[in-house]
């Protein structure tokens, strides 16, 4: 965050953040030298966590919709016109291909730690716009707003934006394609005030990405899991023996795969009341048979062995108790479905859960995944969730980026995040139309 610090401001120019959540937006346009002077964000949650990592940077509390243009130019000092860059990140669940889409459109429903409609919200910023007037501005949504039914509503938004006298061009961007270790499209709006005379810009996609494995390299498709966990180890398939048969060194075959059925006394926290053939613990790639701790312990809390000490023993970085809490998923079903499924497969069973695999990009990462029970991307060889610090570096975040609040509340301000290095890109081609204007 020093380095960032030192970053701001040195292109010269200057932002007004809308939408700005926990500052994923800001701290990209940071990266690329801009200069953030006030932001707006309603979600309480958010506000503490952006004013963390942005002090001096007055945020707006209200509702957006009572925010006026005369509002933001008193508190910046500036006049009609001035302001360089208008951003925001409406927000955008009603859009998602991940939610219920139009069946929710016009509702007030819950959206974090508040209650809203929030569809209508495009047409918030697009009045922002037009009272401003800054030379540019951009706007990010997902990628569902173009897809199906959703598409009217795209061009009702794109015509509002043109309407205010901006060249308006939107575009469907990965941000794995922009250093960001993570597949995840969306669509960024952008308008050029139309007396500048210069089009819209956009940033050249990278030849090359990053995976789980380059951002985290403590994670692994196979690692060695050991004080109850389980254990990973090299071992052929017996081809011959068909499915649901037990050998005599304890191994059984469940559609051609092998499996432990009879895990040594030596693991803890196998039951001990399991006999031969009565626990299925899948988890095998390309001949590689996986123990995994099966039975964890009931109750509340954390069952089984510490995953915080296991997890830092075998090299990631220390953090905050709170970052490790809901990580462990055994104890629920989906933990149970994650032992069937391969790296890199997602189930049929559960939307959204995801075993990812660490020689590629994570997958999306929703805001809502951070409860225990819930299902979304997971850990490509451990049954648990991915740590906070695994996911700020997956979300492109600094390794000392401030969160606040429970696990839940710092994965779901990450998950709805714009990546940083994602907004840097397209940062850096906003500077570059800026430049030419």
């Amino acid at each position: 965050m020093a380095e960032v610090a030192r970053s701001r401001g040195s292109n010269g120019y200057r932002v007004v953040s809308t939408f700005s959540g926990c500052g994923g937006s800001c701290l990209g346009l940071e990266m690329a030298g801009f200069e953030i002077l006030m932001a707006s964000e309603f979600v309480e949650a958010a506000r503490d966590t952006y004013r963390l990592n942005h002090p001096g940077v007055f945020v707006d509390d209200r509702d957006i919709r009572t925010v006026t243009p005369d509002d933001i130019l008193e508190q910046t000092g500036l006049a009609v016109g001035e302001i360089d860059l208008l951003e925001g990140s409406p927000p955008c669940a009603s859009f998602s291909t991940a939610g219920k889409r139009d069946k929710a459109w016009g509702e007030v429903k819950k959206y974090s730690e508040t209650k809203q409609q929030v569809d209508d919200l495009f047409f918030e910023y697009a009045r922002l716009v037009d009272g401003l007037q800054p030379k540019v501005f951009i706007a990010e949504n997902v990628s569902g707003l173009v897809k199906g039914v959703a598409k009217g509503y795209f061009k009702m938004i794109l015509r509002e934006l043109k309407d205010c006298g901006y060249q308006v061009e939107a575009k469907l961007l990965d941000a794995k394609w922009l250093g960001v270790p993570q597949s995840r499209q969306r669509l960024i709006f952008m308008g050029v005030r139309n007396d500048l005379g210069v089009r819209p810009e956009w940033p050249e996609p990278l030849p090359y990405w990053y995976s789980i494995r380059d951002a985290c390299p403590w994670i692994t498709n196979g690692g060695v899991m050991k004080d109850g966990y389980g254990a990973v180890e090299t071992r052929p398939v017996d081809t011959e023996r068909p499915a649901g048969t037990v050998n005599t060194e304890g191994m059984g075959h469940v559609a051609g795969q092998q499996i432990l059925v009879n895990p040594p006394a030596q693991i803890a926290g196998w039951s001990e009341n399991e006999t031969v053939g009565s626990v299925t613990t899948t988890g095998i790639s390309n001949s590689r048979l996986q123990q995994i701790l099966v039975n964890p312990p009931d109750g509340e809390g954390q069952p089984g062995p510490d995953w915080e000490a296991y997890l830092i023993a075998n090299g990631h970085p220390a953090a905050p108790p709170e970052e490790f809490q809901l990580v462990d998923i055994r104890r629920y079903a989906i933990g149970r479905e994650w032992l069937r499924l391969h790296p890199g497969q997602g189930s049929d069973k559960y939307l959204n859960l995801i075993r990812t695999n660490a020689d590629k990009p994570v997958n999306t990462v929703t805001q809502m995944a951070g409860p225990g029970g819930v299902a979304g991307v997971t850990h490509p060889s451990e049954p648990r969730k991915f740590t906070i610090p695994e996911l700020r570096r997956l979300c492109s975040f600094p390794d000392d980026f401030a969160l606040t609040g429970s696990f839940a509340q710092r994965w779901e301000r990450l998950g709805r995040a714009v990546p940083p290095l994602m907004m840097r890109a397209v940062g850096e081609s906003v500077r570059s139309v800026l430049d030419q204007a």
